[in-house]
C-alpha cells in the first residue's frame, strides 16, 4: 500500500525496545514537526483552500500525538528527551528540487510528507506486531492507522494540485532515492526513521 520500496531492518524493532525513553523521546518530537510542518504549508500557502481546510484539523492530531506520547513518557516514569537531528528527513529535504516556482515548491514539500508519514506508518506498524508488551503495542497500532491516513492525505492534495502524471513520476523518484537513503543509514533503535 505504501509503495515503499526498501522495507525497516526487523532488528530494528528489538534496538528500539532496549531504550523506550529513547524511541518514546524521538516519536514525540517527530509528532510535533509533523504539526508543524502542516501549519507551515497552511502558512504558506493559504490560497490553497482545499489543503488549509483538510491540513488544519491534522496540525491538532499531530499535536494531540505528540501530547499522547508524553502521557506514555509519564506513564513509565520516563523523561522526554532533547530533540536530536534527523538525519532521515534531512537527507529527504537535499533530494527537494531548489528553486523553482511557488507551486514547485508545494510539489516537492507535499510528497516530502507523505513519504515522511509513510515511513512512520511502516515502522509503527512493525512497532504493533512485534513489541512484546501487548499496550505498548495497542498504542503504536493506533498511530499506524493514522500515518497512513495522513500518507494518503498529502498524496492526495498532490494530485489535486498536479497533474497526476507528474505527482506518479516524482513520488517514484523520491521512492527510489528514499530506498538509498534507508540503505546508508545506520540501524538505530532510538530514531523513529
Amino acid at each position: 500500500m505504501l509503495g515503499l520500496k526498501l522495507t525497516t531492518d526487523p532488528r530494528w524493532v528489538n534496538l528500539a525496545e532496549m531504550d523506550l525513553a529513547e524511541i518514546l523521546t524521538d516519536h514525540a518530537y517527530c509528532e510535533q514537526k509533523a504539526a508543524t510542518s502542516c501549519i507551515s504549508l497552511i502558512q504558506g500557502y493559504p490560497d490553497k483552500e482545499k489543503m488549509v481546510k483538510e491540513l488544519a484539523p491534522i496540525v491538532t492530531e499531530e499535536w494531540g500525538h505528540f501530547r499522547l506520547v508524553l502521557l506514555e513518557l509519564e506513564r513509565r516514569n520516563l523523561k522526554l528527551g532533547y530533540q536530536r537531528k534527523d538525519e532521515y528527513v534531512n537527507e529527504l529535504m537535499k533530494f527537494e528540487k531548489k528553486g523553482g516556482s511557488r507551486e514547485d515548491r508545494l510539489l516537492e514539500r507535499l510528497l516530502i510528507c507523505a513519504l515522511i508519514e509513510a515511513r512512520s506508518c511502516e515502522r509503527f506498524r512493525l512497532l504493533s506486531l512485534n513489541l512484546k508488551e501487548e499496550d505498548l503495542k495497542e498504542f503504536y497500532h493506533k498511530f499506524m492507522v493514522s500515518e497512513a491516513g495522513h500518507y494518503r492525505l498529502f498524496i492526495d492534495l498532490a494530485k489535486t494540485y498536479f497533474q497526476e502524471e507528474q505527482v506518479k513520476t516524482r513520488w517514484q523518484e523520491y521512492l527510489e532515492r528514499e530506498a538509498e537513503i534507508m540503505k546508508n543509514l545506520e540501524l538505530r533503535g532510538d530514531r523513529m526513521h
